[in-house]
């Protein structure tokens, strides 16, 4: 069994408080590391101030030198890391390698935008008062900054919190998911072999009650988590007058018109309905497709979904296998079978085995159900036919959240009325809304969250600016 020391402050060091991380496709134990405490955040609080002074001190170039070394060690450790990830998140090895690759993007786009970090020349004569004046505005780091990852993507996550904290010369404290810290572990390792200064990060793995004070002590600057609308909300009713940025999750939507090339849109869904057994932020939950095609996409789309392999994630040929734990299938399988006691029809799946959940296609559902006005976080996916687009759009707003959505559409007009009228914080045009690049702004609305993340919004989160008036 592999052990996985914590890092606090620039050390590994253990606890008195073991930590087993299982295997959700078998069930067994197959590493282990620690849990820490009170004791072990005051350290790493302690270490991360007394590296501030280092940090701000950093020059572009050489935020630049360590982000791109992190970057480059990452892809060097691909295969290591993607089995890591497969086998702590239960992730099939297709995704975990993109997820390695995307997470050495990310501290690679960190690394080009430490190099352009924000500042402006004003001119104040506007008015009289600003005569003879004029104004030099700089943006400087925050402070400490405090990272809540979940277990989904416990690599890239934990990146988009680890990298612009680095670019933005500021010490930051991670809290990785307690099902999925290794990945986040190794990371720490790293980056301990570069010159970032030692107490600029920590990642510590903590039971909730100690978690809890990266979001309520006042030392800390900035909180940024990721994870689930009602946890969210909650820390920033208790975050106090430090910036917090939510990145919650949602029930996103497609919409797929009759002048969409039906055969990429189906195979797109396919990806985006199912893709980590649907365990992703974007996942593509409601669709919502023209009746002219409706018969066609769902024939095409049942079969897609059919058609996936189930299996070890470890082999390289599986592309769906088990959730996070049984206990996340059969809340999935509970509010399956609601749904159909209710009135909705199974296409295919509904059928859970442990941990594992059959990828699965309703349709004859209503707005009210759970399977479409929660986010499921599970491989189900509502499929629905409309007749007006205009409606559509407004069947994808009928909901609490808005992160993303999907659109697949030839018409310009379609277009221009779904990027003016979704209510999500970004529209993809014929793709799924589960396409996500690293440098361009993510988040959501109402529920869904609160700022934005990609590299460039997190680093102008993690600054302040200041004016100087000459």
């Amino acid at each position: 069994m592999d052990t996985y020391d914590i890092y606090i402050g620039g050390s590994f060091r253990k606890t008195d408080t073991v930590l087993k991380i299982i295997n959700p496709y078998d069930n067994e134990a197959f590493a282990e590391t620690y849990l820490g405490g009170e004791v072990e955040l005051e350290a790493a609080i302690a270490k991360a101030q007394g590296a501030e002074g280092a940090m701000e001190e950093l020059s572009s170039f050489e935020r630049f030198e360590i982000l791109r070394s992190i970057s480059e060690a990452l892809t060097r450790r691909r295969d290591h890391l993607s089995r890591v990830l497969a086998r702590e998140a239960g992730k099939p090895l297709l995704y975990a390698a993109g997820e390695i690759d995307r997470s050495s993007q990310t501290f690679l786009i960190a690394a080009e935008e430490a190099k352009r970090l924000p500042r402006e020349y004003m001119s104040l004569d506007w008015t009289p008062a600003g005569k003879n004046k004029e104004g030099i505005v700089r943006y400087f780091p925050v402070g400490l900054v405090a990272g809540i990852s979940p277990f989904n993507f416990p690599m890239n996550l934990a990146a988009h919190k680890i990298a612009p904290a680095i670019a933005a010369g500021c010490p930051i404290i991670v809290k990785p998911a307690s099902a999925t810290p290794l990945s986040t572990l190794e990371l720490a390792k790293v980056i301990d072999e570069t010159p970032l200064p030692k107490g600029a990060l920590s990642i510590i793995p903590m039971d909730r009650a100690t978690g809890m004070k990266l979001v309520t002590d006042e030392r800390f600057k900035l909180l940024t988590f990721t994870g689930s609308p009602d946890v969210g909300w909650k820390m920033k009713q208790a975050a106090g007058k430090k910036k917090v940025v939510l990145e919650l999750g949602g029930n996103a939507g497609v919409i797929v018109s009759k002048s969409a090339d039906i055969d990429f849109a189906v195979k797109r869904c396919v990806f985006g309905g199912f893709a980590y057994s649907g365990q992703i932020c974007i996942h593509a939950q409601r669709i919502f497709v023209e009746t002219a095609v409706f018969d066609e996409f769902v024939e095409k789309f049942v079969a897609g979904a059919r058609s996936l392999k189930y299996g070890d994630p470890l082999d390289p040929e599986t592309q769906i296998s088990v959730m996070i734990d049984e206990a996340n299938s059969k809340r999935v399988e509970d509010w399956v079978n609601e749904a159909v006691k209710s009135g909705a029809r199974v296409l295919c799946g509904g059928k859970r085995q442990g941990a594992f959940y059959e990828p699965t296609v309703l349709t004859d559902t209503d707005r009210v159900m759970k399977v479409n006005c929660l986010e499921v976080f599970g491989p189900v996916v509502t499929v629905e036919p409309y007749t007006i687009f205009a409606d559509a759009v407004a069947r994808v707003n009928d909901t609490n959240f808005g992160l993303q959505a999907g659109v697949f559409t030839g018409d310009m007009k379609e277009i221009n009325l779904a990027f003016h009228t979704l209510e999500v914080g970004g529209v993809i045009i014929n793709d799924v809304p589960t396409f996500r690049v690293d440098h361009m702004p993510y988040g959501g609305i109402k529920d869904s969250g609160l700022g934005r993340e990609g590299v460039k919004y997190a680093i102008l989160d993690m600054m302040e600016p200041k004016i100087l008036v000459l």
